[in-house]
């Protein structure tokens, strides 16, 4: 059964003096628990990894893209199962997630703390952060030097993402994440009461599928571009971030270090570009 990302709730709408009852569509939040099975087949232990709010939907997903993202996996073959604990849960078995992965696999669980502040937007930074990251990143030894976009290309992607965000046009109330090729056309997109939870679920998406290093997407930000987006887009081997708000100082450090493009206030006919400006074409 697919879950239920909106709920109608009772309200009471006032328009100057004027007031009504009705109902109003929210953003369903809810937490999800984030369980890691791990280790041989005589000693296999459960670990308990995050916990995040996150609107329901897509739990696979942002579970694979969280442990990848935070470097605790390295590839979709390190998994055997991803599945709501429906069993060993009485109680919200909807909102527990477990991922067993293969005996074999040894999960990098070093940065856990790292993880659970980063994910919380706590505001953890500074270098031993940017450090952490590449330790874990597969993909940051090899930067994307060969990929362009027009800034005619980059005009049209803030409309096209909000076409589809469909729960957000019903509510008002999430953030979306969605991945373009330099040419514009739309890959993937996904929305999460969480900008984090969305750009997780994003990558899970693409791991599934197959397509990851994304070198050749850009990602698309609903809102503003922190640190810890810029991080997952750096694991993902992103080399191109723009975003609708601005970015963090700690966003732009991470992602000239990663040499990501970062682009930010991406509205209309204008933007502002903060690092590796050589892969936005303006002319």
């Amino acid at each position: 059964m697919a879950a239920i990302s909106v709920s109608q709730l009772p309200i009471i709408k006032v328009n100057n003096t004027l007031s009504a009852t009705t109902t109003d569509a929210l953003a369903i939040e809810e937490p999800l628990e984030i369980r890691l099975q791990h280790g041989p087949d005589d000693k296999r232990q459960v670990q308990n990894i995050a916990v995040t709010m996150r609107t329901p939907g897509n739990d696979a997903e942002l579970a694979i893209g969280f442990l990848f993202t935070e470097g605790i996996i390295t590839d979709l073959t390190d998994i055997t199962t991803v599945e709501h604990c429906f069993i060993a849960c009485a109680e919200n078995k909807n909102n527990v997630i477990q991922v067993a992965l293969n005996q074999t696999v040894v999960p990098n669980l070093r940065n856990t703390e790292r993880n659970f502040y980063t994910t919380s937007s706590c505001g953890v930074c500074g270098k031993s952060s940017i450090n952490a990251i590449r330790t874990v990143n597969v993909f940051a030894l090899h930067p994307n030097t060969h990929v362009f976009i027009n800034a005619e290309t980059l005009y049209l992607l803030p409309d096209v993402l909000r076409t589809h965000q469909q729960v957000f046009a019903d509510t008002g109330g999430l953030h979306a994440a969605a991945l373009f090729t330099t040419t514009g056309n739309l890959l993937l997109v996904q929305e999460d009461v969480g900008r984090h939870n969305a750009v997780d679920k994003l990558i899970g998406s693409a791991i599934g599928k197959n397509l990851l290093p994304l070198r050749n997407s850009i990602l698309m930000l609903s809102g503003r571009a922190s640190f810890e987006l810029v991080q997952k887009a750096a694991m993902a081997g992103i080399s191109i971030v723009a975003a609708v708000g601005a970015p963090s100082t700690l966003a732009v450090q991470l992602a000239e270090e990663f040499d990501i493009t970062l682009v930010g206030f991406l509205r209309g006919q204008r933007f502002n570009i903060y690092t590796a400006p050589q892969r936005i074409l303006l002319v």
